[in-house]
């Protein structure tokens, strides 16, 4: 945590899931501040009031912007001064974005660009933008929109000066406010059956702190332009659903109730055309950014050249 002593850190869409674990985790540290931004006063209200409850002698670290990604001008009042920026803002529910495509493309896509472009002008150190599973051969509309914030990442990293651009990409965050285990465990709670899309549907899981642990080791490892992505174990909707059954009420009915709008069968980590280039780091993939420009004519190749061996994460 050295990289942040005194520093001070945005993250964009900060009162979800994944900012309140990075409070947890920076607060207690020499961080100087911690800026969230997003656009639910409420959301932001009750965060304060939660650590001023919590850590009231480090609750003065956090500071609190409204705003909105699609904004530029508002995204250019909170970063003046920062160091390291987090990008978490996203519109992720897959049905929702399904009905509303273009309120996906001007968050996801849009609030993306416009994120980078205040950081890269603003001189920041550092840009983590998360990404998804789903924006690996995308199916819907939230994956495609989020598939493109990655490539806006990518070719903003090659004219970002001072300014590194990582994205980093994971599957399903277990308990987190997209999660369907909260969901199961209240419907457990009231002894309603417990609701599954398709048993047969598989998902890569992680916990909130890996998630956090993925993102800094892109902050640590990254180069200017990877896509890091952290291998994850999967398992069925059903094996899920039976385990969180397990723990609330094992024998509490399961009520299969059919694919939503978007949704995918079996999710995949690394596309097979990333395997092509993609570093292995142990528990991550590399996946750097192909640097070359357009003029293709001065690049070309003698022979077959070997490919690299991995086949796709899924």
């Amino acid at each position: 945590m050295n990289s942040f002593k005194n520093k001070t850190l945005l993250i964009t869409g900060g009162t979800g899931s994944f900012g309140n674990a990075v409070l947890n985790r920076f607060l207690k540290t020499d961080i100087g501040e911690i800026r969230i931004f997003s656009r639910d006063e409420k959301k932001q209200d009750d965060m304060r009031h939660e650590f001023q409850a919590k850590m009231p002698d480090m609750a003065e670290k956090i500071k609190f912007f409204i705003g909105d990604v699609r904004d530029l001008g508002s995204i250019k009042n909170a970063i003046k001064g920062v160091d390291y920026v987090f990008h978490a803002a996203a519109l992720k529910q897959v049905p929702s974005c399904e009905f509303f495509p273009m309120e996906a493309v001007k968050t996801n896509v849009l609030g993306t660009d416009n994120v980078l472009t205040a950081a890269t002008e603003e001189g920041v150190k550092s840009v983590i933008c998360l990404s998804t599973d789903k924006a690996a051969y995308p199916v819907n509309v939230m994956g495609i929109s989020k598939a493109l914030a990655e490539r806006t990442a990518v070719a903003k990293s090659r004219n970002s000066g001072n300014t590194k651009i990582c994205c980093t990409r994971y599957g399903n965050v277990m308990c987190s406010r997209g999660s369907v285990i909260p969901l199961w465990i209240d419907q457990i709670k009231k002894g309603n059956p417990i609701t599954v899309t398709e048993p047969k549907m598989t998902r890569f899981i992680m916990s909130l702190e890996e998630a956090v642990d993925l993102v800094l080791f892109a902050f640590e490892n990254g180069t200017n332009g990877d896509i890091l992505v952290q291998k994850a174990p999967a398992c069925t909707i059903e094996t899920l659903a039976k385990a969180v059954a397990e723990l609330f009420n094992p024998d509490a009915e399961i009520k299969v109730i059919g694919i939503r709008h978007g949704e995918k069968m079996y999710e995949t980590l690394l596309t097979n055309e990333e395997c092509a280039n993609a570093v292995d780091l142990g528990n991550f993939y590399r996946v750097p950014a192909d640097a070359r420009s357009l003029n293709y004519d001065k690049y070309f190749t003698d022979g077959d050249i070997k490919r690299n061996p991995l086949t796709e994460f899924n």
